[in-house]
């Protein structure tokens, strides 16, 4: 291995969120050596960062990071300096059919990569970071007003969530008893290229196409904030250099959008780059069985990030959304590939025969 300044560990690196950051560190910095850990479970694919794999300063290692020994290994081998930490399970509806999944990934293997940090640092933390990536829906639900900030109470209310919050409070444990060096960011809604098409946008870019059913939750009033996801690997990049130890950090889009609204908008979108009659792609539209403990409204107030760290979003949704739905439409080999096979018999069952 190349002697290099420092070595970067991303945890789910070969996921949607993880390869931009991958990507982004791998070329802006030749002079850090960035390891891509994934265990390659079903939204994990090596296509997703194929661009920088024969990079010189790239490595792949595929890991579960819920086996204590096998990242044991992996530290030994590598010896990090900083673990920007990503990996989880994500999906809100996966984790209310099989939520004892999402606590061993969520919660016992972030645990494990603290422990195993702690054990291979020694006490030595000049230089060392644990960056932990989490979301908003730690948070709870807001009602028609208001912000998440840094300093808002923990109400998760799914066991997606409610994981999550679990991982976020281990790595202050972490921090405060062992003096580990950590930092958090809580993010909004991600969207953008390569994302596994089990969340609304690619789902819908692609039925869209195929004209098939729109799936939509309850009467799609529930509200979210939208962020391009090259925004959040940007975001990262500046937390994970600058950020102050020990602190929390909010990344949002400043993007509210009612699932509806979005879900029109997409349509009108799709109609025009397709070519269609307009409604077309509205008429798919399908209201189904609202999900169970279904959150009204996210909203990050990510003013702490601008001020401290000059970090703003740099697209507007609906720039944003073009640039995301002219990458599907683009790269239609790879959605064939992740879209095969048993994923949409899960995909019908879950949505459509709901």
């Amino acid at each position: 291995m190349s002697k290099l300044e420092k070595t970067i560990l991303v945890t789910g690196g070969a996921g949607f969120i993880g390869n931009h950051v991958v990507r982004r560190l791998v070329r802006n910095y030749p002079h850090y050596k960035v390891v891509n850990l994934d265990a390659l479970t079903y939204a994990g694919n090596l296509e997703n960062v194929a661009d920088v794999a024969d990079a010189p300063n790239y490595s792949f290692v595929k890991a579960d990071i819920t086996e204590l020994e096998e990242i044991r290994s992996v530290f030994t081998v590598y010896n990090p300096d900083v673990i920007v930490h990503l990996a989880a399970e994500s999906h809100v509806d996966r984790s209310i059919e099989n939520p004892l999944v999402f606590v061993k990934t969520n919660l016992v293997g972030t645990a494990t990569l603290l422990q195993v940090a702690k054990e291979t640092w020694k006490g030595d933390h000049a230089g060392k970071l644990f960056y932990h990536v989490s979301t908003d829906e730690v948070y709870g639900s807001l009602g028609e007003t208001g912000f998440f900030v840094e300093t808002t109470p923990y109400d998760p209310r799914s066991p997606y969530s409610a994981s999550k919050a679990g991982s976020d409070h281990l790595v202050r444990a972490w921090g405060h008893t062992f003096d580990l060096p950590i930092i958090l960011s809580n993010c909004s809604n991600n969207y953008g290229p390569y994302q596994f098409p089990e969340k609304l946008l690619p789902l819908f870019i692609n039925n869209i196409k195929q004209l098939k059913p729109l799936p939509v939750y309850g009467k799609g009033v529930n509200v979210r904030d939208w962020l391009y996801v090259e925004d959040h690997a940007r975001a990262i990049d500046v937390i994970m250099h600058d950020g102050k130890q020990g602190e929390t950090y909010n990344i949002g889009g400043h993007n509210e959008y009612r699932n509806i609204d979005l879900i029109k908008l997409l349509c009108e979108l799709m109609d025009k780059k397709l070519d269609r009659a307009p409604g077309t792609s509205e008429g798919l539209i399908t209201y189904v069985t609202d999900r169970a403990g279904h959150d009204m409204r996210y909203a990050i107030d990510a003013t702490k990030l601008q001020n401290d760290l000059g970090w703003t979003p740099s697209l507007q949704f609906r720039e944003g959304l073009e640039k995301t739905i002219d990458w599907y439409l683009s790269n239609e080999e790879w959605m064939a590939h992740v879209t095969s096979g048993a994923y949409q018999d899960y995909y019908a069952e879950m949505y459509v025969n709901r």
